[in-house]
């Protein structure tokens, strides 16, 4: 069918109904200095397919990708091993090009790999239930939290020190349009956590704590008086896990009775990427499933007794009336959460904690060699896979020339907080199990040549 484009009487009597007079009013809440005033800058109007190729080519030669260097970077988002039998089955046409399960009698395999991927996420988070999945672990924050205040029907959350920055901003921007009150802070360079301080700030008011888990530093606390405090103010705890997993090694939130827990899966089965597609875990008590957001997959028989898949407990507005939804979130990452469903079931309980085990020993040994680099000092005495080291200089300068040597040295805590005097010479390093001893001594070597 040819594409009719829409008159101007149309549009102007869409604008009417909306109640606005142009279409540039639609855009009153994005800041006038992020508007495109014209073409972008530097870019030609046109160019040829062969001329667009060639010079894109040249621009990704410019980058210096996980794989090619020794890297240490960290802070949410992780470079595991992935085995190439993940993405041969991802790319199979029944999991590919399958959009939404709608039609469970034409849509078992994608329904049963996402209950299965259920099963594994609330096993892995210690909770009673967990969801199909969600956009990445910065929204399935905010949207714990949205739950927390229809749960609670209090407006306050008090987010951690040691939560991602990026998740706070998240956070924040979404709480712009619900009111909510978001009590924040920046951590210390310390081996402390900052639990007795969320301990004492819960009170009538409060909807939610949020804590990560291990925090941005790498530190690990246990949650249970923090659960115990917030329970005994009726309020919630959500706990974000952002590296899945030291799940394999440490106890999980849930088991702490964390009453919602929620982390980004990227580390099992999802590459790096670039930054995305991701996928966002999202676990909870039963009995808070039904304030869920997002999607839930459940088991059931068909007429003739035969096990089946179906999409359940819909919560979503797309199956419902848009204002008894419980979030605007209108899809699952997945392609992405059977990506770390195969990894998972690859790995079986065995393997994530023989998995678990190698990078905690890897990230013991990179931390005492990096420690004894004159002038370093190790922050986080106890950890899982990432440590904090605060450097005798300003962190960001150093990360940069180690860049330039082909050395990817890990997250700079100026760059996460930037005009925070105090975290200035922090350096968050994280190692996985793809991280060799050469690399380990590159990286140190290096430092030692720079600090002199």
């Amino acid at each position: 069918m040819r594409y009719l484009p829409l008159t101007q009487p149309d549009r102007d009597a869409m604008l009417g109904v909306i109640g606005v007079a142009t279409i540039d009013d639609l855009f009153v809440d994005v800041p006038e200095a992020a508007r495109l005033d014209g073409p972008i800058h530097g870019l030609p109007m046109h160019a040829s397919e062969m001329a667009v190729e060639r010079h894109m080519t040249a621009l990704a030669r410019k980058n210096l990708t996980a794989g090619e260097a020794p890297f240490f970077l960290g802070c949410g988002a992780y470079k595991h091993h992935v085995p190439a039998s993940v993405d041969h089955l991802i790319q199979r046409g029944e999991f590919l090009t399958a959009y939404t399960p709608y039609q469970p009698e034409i849509a078992q395999g994608t329904l049963q790999m996402l209950f299965e991927f259920q099963t594994q996420v609330a096993r892995l988070l210690g909770t009673d239930v967990a969801n199909a999945s969600m956009y990445d672990g910065s929204t399935a924050c905010w949207e714990a939290i949205g739950m927390a205040r229809r749960i609670t029907k209090r407006g306050k959350a008090i987010l951690s020190s040691g939560l991602h920055p990026h998740y706070v901003s998240v956070a924040k921007t979404m709480a712009k349009f619900t009111g909510d009150l978001l009590e924040t802070a920046t951590p210390t360079l310390s081996a402390e956590t900052d639990l007795d301080a969320l301990i004492g700030a819960i009170d009538k008011d409060t909807s939610c704590v949020v804590v990560q888990y291990p925090d941005i530093l790498g530190r690990i606390a246990d949650l249970t008086p923090l659960a115990d405090a917030c329970h005994a103010n009726k309020a919630l705890l959500i706990a974000v896990v952002t590296e899945p997993v030291a799940l394999g090694a440490i106890k999980s939130p849930g088991e702490m009775d964390a009453d919602i827990v929620v982390g980004e899966g990227q580390s099992l089965g999802v590459g790096l990427q670039f930054g995305g597609p991701y996928v966002g875990l999202f676990g909870c008590k039963d009995k808070y499933v039904r304030q869920m957001p997002g999607r839930l997959c459940g088991e059931t028989l068909d007429a003739d007794g035969r096990r089946g898949f179906v999409l359940t407990l819909s919560t979503r507005e797309q199956h419902i009336r848009r204002e008894k939804a419980t979030s605007n979130i209108c899809t699952n990452s997945g392609l992405c959460a059977l990506a770390f469903s195969i990894h998972m079931t690859l790995l079986g309980e065995k393997g994530l904690r023989t998995l678990a085990q190698i990078n905690h020993v890897g990230a013991v040994a990179a931390a005492k060699r990096l420690s004894k680099v004159p002038g370093v000092e190790l922050v986080t005495p106890a950890f899982f896979n990432e440590f904090t080291l605060k450097l005798p200089v300003e962190a960001r300068p150093v990360v940069r020339t180690l860049a330039d040597r082909g050395i990817l040295a890990g997250v700079s805590l100026g760059r996460l907080y930037p005009g925070e005097d105090g975290l200035a010479n922090g350096l968050v390093v994280a190692v996985t199990e793809t991280t060799s001893a050469e690399d380990v001594e590159t990286l140190a070597a290096a430092l030692e040549e720079i600090l002199a």
